[in-house]
């Protein structure tokens, strides 16, 4: 059991990192990417359509 929690914690410390990291840069290239200003504009009017 000892033997896989340490394999499990030396996964998730060098390519769990790395995984988590490339998510990160996907989302904010995602975010700031030039066709997204329109999106987010919308999503920020979200609240105020019922009124």
């Amino acid at each position: 059991m000892d033997f896989e929690y340490q394999a499990m914690r030396t996964f998730a410390d060098s390519w769990g990192l790395l995984y988590m990291f490339a998510i990160f840069v996907f989302v904010v290239f995602w975010t700031f990417r030039p066709g997204a200003k329109s999106l987010s504009d919308d999503a920020a009017q979200i609240p105020f359509k019922e009124d």
